[in-house]
């Protein structure tokens, strides 16, 4: 059978989507991983290894595997279904098994060991001895040492995470798709906007229905809790979505995500000990900026103890003004979103309906590209020829000034049945170049947007601006890199807690004339942004800043105290773990049968295990380095180059902090992110 991901392979092409099947999935990653075992089984008894016939054959060896593999979880993730589902579970023991294989190869890990060893080590360059030291560290955290039962054990332990953590994601995505609320009635939908009206009508004609569908999905959801008057299917729609994949709601026990919960937590701490950590918070923050779980706990109370005042002050402001709107004498979960959107409008004038008309999507997309032209030195222009897997997909190669193609990146931009919730950037192939091997960077922008209706371009929230421009700031770190060693270029070999800081940094220009000029202008009449609009938007920055503050360490705590302190083969204190976090940081207590943590994704089945405290630790480094731009103007040459140079350029070949200083001649100033907020005293 002619194969497409192989042939891809072999021609170092780009992934055709539109010829991929889940019947390639499995066949192909067996010849890769069959390949490469060959390979290895040559490089462990080479007697002196060098960069060259040991390093760089490596490399060229997970290349080759990444390449295959990367579109076929991509197209799991954007294009769900049975037969995609199966061919992707049917991967994942073998990417197991042949990643256990290699973190566990003592010949391999030896001849490291000789490389750093010898001579000319201290010669050779920046993103080379990062690999070596790298690979000798992730030799150590796989278990190269262990022996016997403890090595079998550790490799069972990998492959039963695997499936334990594409399991937990499945289920909240069944559990998501499978609920919905249909009506007739367009006045039970009184206070929704004209556009999500239309789009729940648009749900229901899709399954050939009357009426009115309002599903879980992000933008249907979202305009719900926000403005719809009927505090009865606000509840409702809080519960089914709060209740995702758990014993509680609509659909209690059918996707019920607490046994898996309990056993990723029991394994984690378990392959953690096996490798000599205390717990799993102690094996995940080897990896990372900080240095140890108490580190994190205190920097997420300090930030914790600065901004709850605000917080609890903002929220006893809220519920007056619900009293004062007639609204109930006790402010439940579900009342939070919509009366914060009325105070915003009553506070500061404004609301999201007021910005969504200056958001079209298409032409955010395209100013976006261009915010990052002049501050980067690139060029973006359309591929007319991509092979794509959906009609919303579209592809942009990134050019330097001389034309020459830099990398390209493909952006999926609107929520469909099948596509995983949420927003991502994710890595399709790295830059590498070595002998005749001159690969480019190429990235996935997935989001999940409200799109467009009865032909009227999709207008965005500018909380979906933001997200579109964070998922780009990821995307500029892995497109612009200037490392040619795979293993530290772009994205990889970033330390988890500073791979959001392009990201939460490139979020600014979204409120800066500057920028939005170039992409913020109305729909219908190409006006721009009113002064008297941006500044209220400007001043939504801070608005309830404190509570969202607080969710956010309510989070990173939460996850942090689970996977510090969880004791393999006793029951997982979930609930109480959170509640205790609750009482320490939180404002807001949801009810008893509230199940946030059956569909808390990130850390249970992304690569965020005692790691959710990035946010605010990359939040953090954003908010200090566009002090800087701030200070000397949002396109300032000097500063973007600097940027661009320093942390972009440079990926993971040198350690974050390290090139954080570079980048501001400093460390990052602590009360940067309150000031941002305006939090600080």
């Amino acid at each position: 059978m002619s194969n497409p991901l192989l042939e891809m392979l072999r021609s170092q092409s780009l992934p055709p989507f539109s010829q991929i099947r889940p019947e390639h999935a499995e066949p192909a990653l067996d010849a890769v991983l069959a390949a490469n075992r060959q390979v290895i089984a040559e490089l462990e008894q080479l007697d002196s290894p060098d960069w060259d016939r040991f390093v760089a054959r490596l490399e060229q060896l997970d290349n080759d595997l990444h390449r295959v593999f990367s579109p076929v979880s991509h197209l799991n993730g954007v294009a769900n279904s049975p037969e995609w589902r199966e061919a992707y579970n049917a991967c994942l023991p073998k990417l197991s098994q042949y990643s256990t294989e290699l973190g566990q190869n003592q010949a391999l890990y030896e001849r490291f060991e000789q490389l750093r060893q010898q001579a000319d080590f201290a010669q050779l360059p920046q993103a080379r001895k990062t690999i070596i030291d790298n690979a000798i560290r992730d030799f150590r955290l796989a278990g190269v040492h262990l022996k016997g039962d403890a090595r079998a054990r550790y490799a069972a332990i990998q492959q039963r995470l695997s499936a334990l953590q594409t399991r937990f994601q499945e289920q909240v995505l069944d559990a998501t798709e499978a609920w919905s609320w249909h009506t007739d009635h367009a006045d039970d939908l009184d206070g929704l906007p004209e556009r999500a009206v239309q789009a729940a009508a648009a749900a229901a004609k899709r399954q050939d229905r009357s009426g009115y569908l309002v599903t879980l999905d992000a933008p249907s959801y979202i305009a719900v809790m926000t403005h719809a008057h009927d505090r009865s299917l606000r509840q409702r729609l809080y519960e089914a979505f709060g209740t995702r994949a758990s014993d509680q709601g609509p659909h209690a026990g059918q996707w019920d995500n607490s046994p898996v919960m309990q056993e990723i937590l029991d394994l984690r701490q378990e392959l953690a000990g096996l490798v000599g950590f205390d717990s799993y918070a102690d094996y995940s923050l080897a990896t990372k900026m900080a240095d140890s779980p108490a580190t994190v706990e205190q920097f997420l109370l300090d930030l914790a103890a600065k901004a709850r005042p605000a917080a609890e002050q903002e929220l006893q402001a809220l519920a007056a003004f619900a009293v004062e709107r007639g609204g109930p004498d006790t402010l439940e979960p579900w009342d939070i979103g919509y009366y914060a959107e009325q105070y915003r409008e009553a506070t500061l004038g404004l609301s999201d309906e007021m910005l969504r008309p200056y958001f079209p999507a298409p032409q955010v997309l395209a100013g976006m590209m261009e915010v990052a032209e002049r501050l980067y030195e690139v060029r973006f222009e359309p591929v007319a020829d991509a092979d794509l897997w959906h009609e919303d997909v579209t592809a942009y190669a990134v050019l330097d000034g001389d034309g020459s193609r830099r990398g390209l990146f493909y952006v999926d931009p609107y929520a469909r049945p099948g596509k995983r919730a949420g927003a991502w950037m994710d890595d399709c192939q790295g830059r590498y170049r070595h002998g005749d091997t001159a690969q480019l960077p190429v990235a996935f922008l997935v989001c999940n947007f409200g799109g467009p209706v009865d032909g009227k371009p999709a207008c965005l929230s500018h909380d979906e601006v933001e997200t579109l421009f964070h998922e780009f700031g990821h995307g500029l770190h892995h497109l612009l890199t200037q490392v040619d060693e795979l293993s530290v270029s772009g994205i990889n070999g970033v330390a988890w807690d500073a791979v959001e800081l392009p990201s939460q940094f490139m979020e600014n220009w979204t409120f800066e004339r500057e920028a939005l000029d170039r992409f913020a202008r109305h729909v219908d009449t190409g006006e721009t942004i009113p002064d008297t609009l941006l500044e209220k938007l400007r001043a939504s920055r801070r608005f309830q800043a404190g509570m969202a503050t607080v969710r956010q360490l309510e989070f990173a705590l939460f996850d942090l105290r689970l996977h510090r302190d969880h004791v393999p083969g006793q029951p997982a204190r979930i609930g109480e773990t959170l509640d205790a976090v609750r009482k320490d940081v939180a404002v807001i207590h949801p009810p008893a049968w509230h199940r946030f943590p059956c569909s808390f994704s990130h850390i249970f089945a992304g690569g965020y295990a005692a790691g959710y405290y990035s946010y605010k630790w990359a939040e953090l480094l954003a908010a200090d380095a566009f002090e800087l731009f701030a200070e000397r103007g949002v396109f300032d040459a000097e500063a973007a180059r600097r940027f661009r140079d320093t942390i972009l350029a440079r990926g993971g070949s040198e350690p974050a902090g390290q090139l954080y200083e570079a980048f501001r001649g400093r460390p990052p100033e602590p009360d940067a992110l309150l000031r941002l907020h305006g939090l600080a005293a």
